[in-house]
């Protein structure tokens, strides 16, 4: 735990420090493939542990709602980008996790939902969370995109993913911390994009 050894300012460098490092192609191609799932109707599903859970929690409901202009949520003509958190189901959660085993929790919910081409978002700060495992070997076979967002060596995730963004960083706060951060900026990037705002104004 880097905060557990320095002090507030050395830590916000070494934040900023990391945050210079990040693949900046990974974050591009992560956009893009948001992007491209809303262009051809497929779905976005995100899978995380802990922490990571909790951000595919954040992401989903960014997604889904943080892409359209206000003004328009109430507009049942806007296109809309398919996404679901698949930490949220609770009941099916449970009932997976006591009667077949956790490892099962996200690849059962993938396969009443999954199709080819929608995307699983998998994130995992060690790469070796069995129930991310499982799903993205799942989603590999049956045609899905898979891009991983890992941390500290990448784990067996780094390998079995099509593709990803890797945070090179053996601390579990500071990794799930750039996930959302980098997460942010592709958020913005879709909704200029969708929209035809900022950078995609002349586009549109």
């Amino acid at each position: 735990m880097l905060g557990a050894k320095l002090d507030v300012s050395a830590y916000l460098d070494r934040l900023n420090s990391e945050t210079a490092r990040l693949d900046q192609g990974a974050i591009q191609r992560w956009a893009d493939l948001i992007y491209g799932a809303w262009e051809s109707g497929k779905f976005v599903y995100i899978i995380g542990n802990g922490g990571s859970g909790c951000n595919a929690s954040h992401m989903a409901e960014d997604l889904g709602k943080s892409t359209l202009r206000e003004p328009e949520l109430k507009d049942e003509s806007k296109k809309r980008l398919k996404v679901l958190s698949l930490t949220d189901n609770l009941g099916w959660i449970m009932a997976v996790g006591n009667d077949i085993g956790y490892d099962q929790i996200f690849v059962q919910q993938l396969m009443n939902y999954g199709t080819a081409g929608d995307v699983l978002l998998a994130i995992s700060g060690s790469g070796n969370s069995p129930n991310i495992l499982a799903a993205v070997d799942w989603a590999n076979r049956h045609g899905l995109k898979t891009f991983g967002l890992t941390g500290y060596s990448g784990g067996k995730l780094l390998k079995q993913q099509q593709d990803g963004l890797h945070v090179a960083l053996d601390d579990m706060g500071m990794v799930e911390s750039l996930h959302l951060c980098a997460f942010h900026w592709v958020l913005n990037d879709v909704f200029a994009r969708i929209n035809g705002e900022g950078r995609f104004a002349a586009a549109k």
